[in-house]
């Protein structure tokens, strides 16, 4: 289909949702479909939860916030379940402000956001269907039509419980245009949407001399006084404030805590009583979700200002804290890049991973659980084994440092930096050392860091050129092993042998000379050795390969070096090992002969086919590693 085409049912499904008919139809719809009258915060959670969950054995995963959220799994969930969960079911947290406070760039707004897109998307399914009174300027509820004398009896027939009460336009209309018959009001399906300003309201402070409170209530219309006499008839009035309109969904107050008092004193009966003042009316009822965002800084002012008791025990607030897992910030990144037109600018495996492994570790706060460093840490986060530590640990360590991740390097500097040196000139590629040369260079040109911390974030870079180091001769280790894939495989038969031998206490038979010989102790320890097997326990670790290789054979498989991964490391490192003088002539020589040459341009090969790298940081990455292999 071709975009035409595609503009067509777009405009045929939008066609398809509407619906319009009387308040008696509208009840027909909510005997067989009472969903449709939940509230908001309802709504809400029905809206994140209705997209999937994923349960973990340690937190449970959102894909509502998988596309833009990464590593704040246990953040998010929080934020579902300890909010819009109980706020769904109608217990008094609904009645509270939602503040979302944390660091710069941490993914406060973009949660907001998230939800705003949310609910326009969710209001078009039938699961997420709203239906207001025609009309109304706050696309109000139909069933606030019904008295209050009359909704117990309602609930009891339908099931539904009724919240809230007729705005002042509707109760006019209900006198002069209805004439009390509420049956034949006519009622509409309505589709959420912050451009048209239906359910979904931003309100943004501004200079306070200047900014009125009408932004949030609505205001008098004095060309229309002298046609109806009197600034208390609801058609003399605009009820176009972001509250008004915000009604059914949510609305965003952005920087709330920057905002002039007068601006927050409305939101106390909003969120205690569900009503706001605005103009010469009774209180007005509304629905919807006060979703609000500051950093630490403004939050500890405000708490420490005792005139703001009334409205801090009227919000929940919840720490939004930077991402601690590597892999999850590269994500980050990765999302950053996708969204410009660089993407013809090739960036290097493990480049945007050590830019992660610097942010990652200036947001670790130190522990003091004896051999736990920041690096290690880091790895434990990440979901990596670390020698001396269990699984166990992490929790310990969370709970260690409730606080960590609200101060550090932010995402918004890394990826500035990291967009400086992609459109440098004549850029084809980049990769980790140019990354890390650019995050240092943003540090000599920030004029608000002081000399300690500049020096705390250049031991982070240190840290992050180590861990790349070590990515990088691995990377080279495993493409030069795959090109001596045989040495590799006549390793493994001459391991193998000699366990098979070790375990059934026998000999084994030189084939030349047909002598019978012990096991090559000295063979079996200098593989085992590369991956920290002890003397105690190479037993168990020889039994363990023995057990593999029988049941690959009861299964008539073949056993590779690639069989068991522990013995393909441990195969591997050896390899390299022997190697490692092969490596550091081939890679470092100026003048390569026509084997060595042979061998980089085997290597280069395996690098692009199987790593993701281009011929340009291939070499670059032979030279490096050239160079540290003769340090």
């Amino acid at each position: 289909m071709d975009f035409l085409g595609k503009l067509e049912q777009y405009r045929q499904r939008g066609q398809e949702l509407a619906w319009s008919g009387s308040f008696r139809e509208y009840l027909a719809l909510v005997k067989a479909r009472p969903y449709i009258t939940q509230l908001s915060h309802s709504r809400i959670y029905n809206m994140i939860v209705s997209e999937g969950v994923v349960e973990n054995e340690d937190v449970r995963r959102y894909k509502f916030f998988e596309q833009d959220i990464f590593g704040l799994d246990r953040t998010l969930e929080t934020l579902v379940e300890e909010y819009f969960h109980s706020a769904a079911r109608r217990t008094e947290v609904r009645k509270r402000i939602l503040l979302l406070m944390g660091p710069v760039s941490g993914g406060k707004s973009t949660i907001v956001m998230m939800l705003k897109r949310g609910m326009e998307r969710f209001s078009r399914t039938e699961q997420g269907a709203i239906f207001a009174i025609a009309g109304c300027p706050m696309h109000e509820e139909p069933l606030h039509l019904i008295p209050e004398e009359l909704r117990g009896d309602f609930q009891r027939e339908y099931g539904v419980y009724i919240e809230g009460s007729l705005c002042p336009h509707c109760r006019m209309r209900m006198e002069t245009e209805w004439h009390g018959r509420i049956e034949d009001v006519t009622v509409e399906r309505i589709f959420l949407s912050e451009e048209n300003r239906i359910g979904i309201g931003t309100f943004s402070p501004s200079d306070p001399k200047s900014q009125d409170i009408a932004d949030l209530t609505g205001s008098i219309d004095f060309a229309t006084i002298a046609e109806y006499g009197s600034e208390s008839d609801p058609r003399a009035y605009r009820f176009d404030g972001e509250l008004n309109k915000a009604n059914r969904g949510l609305m965003e107050f952005q920087e709330m805590l920057k905002a002039d008092e007068k601006f927050l004193w409305h939101l106390l009966s909003l969120s205690q009583e569900g009503n706001f003042k605005a103009g010469r009316f009774a209180l007005i009822s509304a629905d919807e979700l006060i979703v609000a965002h500051t950093n630490e800084n403004e939050y500890k002012s405000f708490v420490s200002n005792k005139k703001n008791e009334a409205l801090l025990s009227r919000m929940i607030v919840v720490k939004i804290p930077y991402n601690l897992k590597v892999s999850d910030e590269v994500k980050i990144y990765e999302k950053l890049i996708g969204q410009s037109d660089l993407q013809h600018i090739h960036i290097a495996p493990h480049a945007l991973h050590t830019a992660a492994i610097f942010s990652v570790l200036s947001r670790l706060s130190e522990s003091k659980k004896q051999g736990m460093d920041l690096v290690k840490k880091m790895r434990l986060y990440d979901g990596e084994a670390v020698e001396g530590f269990k699984p166990k640990d992490l929790t310990e360590l969370q709970n260690e440092s409730p606080d960590e991740g609200m101060s550090g390097v932010d995402p918004r500097y890394v990826i500035n930096r990291i967009s400086t040196a992609l459109i440098r000139k004549d850029t084809v590629c980049i990769n980790a050392l140019d990354v890390l040369r650019a995050l240092k260079d943003g540090l000599d040109q920030h004029p608000s860091i002081s000399k300690e911390e500049r020096e705390r974030l250049l031991n982070f870079i240190g840290a992050a050129r180590r861990e790349f180091d070590d990515m990088a001769k691995k990377e080279v280790q495993k493409a030069f092993v795959y090109a001596y894939e045989e040495s590799a495989k006549t390793i493994l038969c001459n391991y193998l042998d000699n366990v098979e031998a070790f375990c059934n206490a026998s000999k084994l038979k030189d084939p030349i000379t047909d002598e019978e010989l012990d096991p090559d102790e000295k063979l079996m320890r200098s593989i085992e050795e590369q991956i920290g097997i002890s003397e105690n326990a190479k037993k168990a670790f020889r039994e363990e390969i023995l057990i593999r290789l029988s049941t690959y054979a009861r299964k008539g498989k073949s056993f590779e070096y690639t069989s068991h991964e522990r013995l393909k490391e441990a195969i591997e490192k050896k390899l390299f090992a022997d190697l490692k003088d092969v490596v550091k002539i081939t890679t470092s020589t100026r003048t390569p002969d026509g084997t060595q040459l042979k061998r980089i341009n085997e290597v280069t090969a395996r690098l692009i086919e199987e790593h993701g790298y281009c011929p340009a940081c291939a070499n670059e990455l032979l030279r490096y590693i050239g160079s540290l292999l003769n340090r």
